[in-house]
């Protein structure tokens, strides 16, 4: 048994010895990869959010647009990046644009949020693409305007099922409030972020159940709100759906300790939500389904080699 004195000498030596800003930055025993990381301009801006928050792996999340500049990202960390393009596939030009990402070297199509419906002509374009050359599509999807003039995104959400049966060769990755609002049976397309006990039967949990063909992304304050306003039924949710959940953040802070965070919800504000949803998943989950959110489920779909 150590004596007081001998701990309090070896924990000064080990504070001391840490590199500097190292002693907040989380270990969460093992990789993680954040499958919903936007591109932020800067070679290391992406890179200074990972390290702060101990996230060792990322998706980027990029427009078409800025596809060279997240290249640059890419290469100057290449072990740990893998890249998601987005385009406007309600224009003419959307897929053509989608297809030539796709040569170039990206493994998926998204963040898609686009004031589409969930089933319009344009919309089920993008899914036979991702079908034809499969890349994953990771999607928005929201019936709740959160502020006047916002409007929806990819709704009506319940007619999603419809798609992801009518497209069985497409991958489909959820995200977003109208995702994760519907986790549970009575959601009243009254608010963005519902909390209260989870009734179950939602159509989140169907689609996760009943299609193999259907994922889903934890990040932003939606995944967060899941998780924290019903843990008894959230601890079986992720059990059941082991396979089929990925972390993301899609975190707004600068550092991945909560500097420059925009959100005012109150989970996350002035908070990194990586670190949270994280802490959280950690705390509902054993070591083995842990790894399987944080790391090992977005390593498989998307057959990533790093």
């Amino acid at each position: 048994m150590l004596n007081r004195r001998h701990f309090l000498q070896t924990t000064l030596a080990a504070t001391t010895a840490a590199p500097a800003g190292a002693q907040d930055a989380p270990d969460w025993g093992g990789s993680v990869i954040d499958i919903h990381l936007h591109f932020r301009p800067g070679v290391d801006a992406n890179w200074n959010h990972m390290k702060g928050c101990g996230v060792t792996h990322a998706v980027l999340l990029t427009r078409a647009a800025d596809e060279e500049k997240a290249k640059e990202a890419v290469a100057a960390h290449p072990k740990s990046y893998v890249r998601f393009s987005s385009a406007d596939v309600g224009t003419p030009e959307g897929i053509a644009t989608l297809r030539k990402s796709a040569a170039g070297g990206l493994l998926g199509f998204g963040e898609i949020k686009l004031h589409l419906a969930v089933d319009s002509v344009e919309m089920q374009r993008l899914y036979a693409l991702a079908a034809e050359l499969q890349r994953p599509v990771l999607i928005h999807f929201a019936d709740v305007p959160q502020f006047e003039g916002e409007g929806t995104f990819t709704s009506p959400f319940n007619r999603l099922p419809a798609m992801v049966k009518a497209h069985p060769r497409t991958t489909f990755i959820g995200h977003g409030d109208g995702f994760w609002a519907n986790v549970s049976a009575d959601f009243a397309n009254d608010t963005p972020y519902p909390t209260g006990k989870i009734k179950p039967g939602g159509i989140s949990d169907k689609l996760l159940s009943d299609y193999p063909n259907m994922y889903g992304d934890m990040s932003a304050n939606s995944g967060r709100n899941a998780l924290a306003r019903d843990s008894e039924f959230m601890r079986d949710f992720l059990k059941r759906h082991k396979n089929k959940l990925m972390f993301g953040s899609d975190c707004s802070c600068s550092d991945g300790r909560g500097k420059g965070q925009a959100s005012k919800q109150p989970l996350i504000a002035g908070k990194c939500v990586a670190r949270e949803t994280l802490a959280a998943l950690k705390q509902m989950t054993s070591p083995e389904l842990f790894r399987k959110i944080a790391f090992d489920n977005a390593v498989k779909l998307m057959k990533i080699k790093f």
